[in-house]
């Protein structure tokens, strides 16, 4: 009986260490997601202040990594966890080195604002990157909600959003190769609106990564490799077959 107790306190208080980590991992997702949001603004706005706000913040963004990293090698250590549990904590530990990059990719295009404002501003310029920003924002904020459930249907549809991201990278890198071609005036500012967009795509890249892990922590299948419709048969055809 006294065993039974024991095992009862133990698992509780596990239970609270997997909740009060996720919490982290939620908090350190809503600031790259401002970071990303605040860095596209800057850009567009230029406004300087934003930007440097927004690269100041990632230090915050490195610490909570370090913090939950920790955090999770812990919990391993202690409670040994198997199954279920130790994919989430391994899910956890990928999932905040994909946030810590985004928060990179965040610090790049507000550096791209101190380049941008020192050229001539064209706001109707940016209507193209803003339209992708958009596309980067829903998905990384869709990402972190899927996380937070634990949501595998909703992770599969996400990254079957990947190819619009792509498709419109596409689209706005030939605009700007365009507008170069046309006018060598306009290189050194294409130029820098390119590694914008280029860190948007690879933001959505991370956002989509993020998902992969929820599907690993619930499903135990690895499909970072896999197409669109072997997702969906691994992870959609078989819902309870993974302990």
């Amino acid at each position: 009986m006294e065993k039974s107790r024991i095992g009862q306190h133990i698992s509780h208080q596990f239970n609270e260490e997997i909740g009060d980590l996720r919490n982290k991992v939620l908090i350190m997702g809503g600031l790259v997601e401002q970071q990303t949001v605040d860095a596209v603004e800057a850009v567009v706005t230029g406004n300087i202040d934003l930007a440097e706000d927004v690269v100041q913040s990632d230090k915050t963004v490195n610490a909570l990594e370090q913090e939950i990293d920790g955090d999770c090698l812990l919990i391993i250590a202690k409670r040994q966890p198997a199954a279920f549990d130790l994919r989430l904590l391994i899910g956890i530990s990928k999932t905040i080195t994909e946030l810590e990059r985004i928060g990179d990719q965040a610090t790049r295009i507000a550096e791209m604002a101190f380049k941008l404002e020192e050229t001539n501003r064209d706001l109707s310029e940016f209507r193209e990157l803003k339209h992708l920003s958009e596309l980067v924002r829903n998905i990384l904020h869709d990402a972190l909600n899927a996380f937070a459930r634990l949501d595998i249907e909703s992770s599969v549809e996400i990254l079957s959003r990947d190819k619009e991201i792509d498709q419109e990278y596409i689209s706005v890198f030939r605009q700007l190769t365009l507008s170069m071609m046309e006018d060598n005036r306009n290189i050194k500012r294409a130029l820098n609106i390119m590694a914008v967009i280029r860190a948007l795509e690879r933001t959505g890249d991370h956002a989509c990564n993020v998902c992969d892990y929820v599907i690993y922590a619930v499903k135990g299948e690895d499909v970072r490799h896999m197409d669109e419709a072997d997702i969906k048969q691994a992870v959609l055809g078989a819902k309870d077959s993974c302990p």
